[in-house]
């Protein structure tokens, strides 16, 4: 049985091997038009970046200890995507501390959080596909691994 490089999927019946593979095929299925791709490209990373300043602003260590169990459920998938969140996170609590040193964190996240998702039911009205999460809260932490792994793709980099 081959696998392919990139996804740990069997080329007879592209059925996924792997939890991380399966999670992201079945998240892929909500979100095979472009439009609602291009969407999710960016309100995703965005909607991250808004509930860390959220949590922040409500105590900076809520924001820590949540990043800290993502990385938890993270590394049980895939450890190149456990490194590649752990460098977005550190970069999206630095984001939330310089918005919070301007005394701007609560409303631009806020704002951030609701356009997104907004921007994120839009993109699945287009698809005509209901949000993954909405069968399991699980694929809120999946979404993230899904931008990435397109962006691995380009790269040829394996999970």
């Amino acid at each position: 049985m081959n696998t392919t490089p990139t996804t740990g999927a069997t080329q007879e019946d592209d059925v996924p091997e792997r939890k991380v593979d399966a999670l992201l095929h079945h998240y892929g299925l909500s979100h095979v038009h472009p439009t609602n791709e291009v969407i999710h490209f960016v309100a995703i990373p965005a909607i991250m970046l808004s509930l860390s300043g959220l949590m922040f602003a409500l105590h900076p260590a809520l924001a820590l200890v949540f990043f800290g169990a993502s990385m938890v459920y993270y590394a049980r998938l895939s450890w190149r995507f456990t490194a590649c969140m752990l460098l977005l996170s550190s970069v999206f609590l630095a984001m939330v501390d310089a918005l919070d040193t301007r005394g701007v964190l609560v409303p631009v996240s806020v704002l951030v959080f609701v356009v997104a998702w907004i921007f994120q039911f839009i993109g699945h009205r287009i698809e005509g596909k209901k949000p993954s999460f909405f069968e399991d809260l699980q694929y809120l932490w999946v979404g993230p691994l899904f931008v990435l792994s397109k962006l691995f793709l380009r790269l040829g980099v394996r999970w």
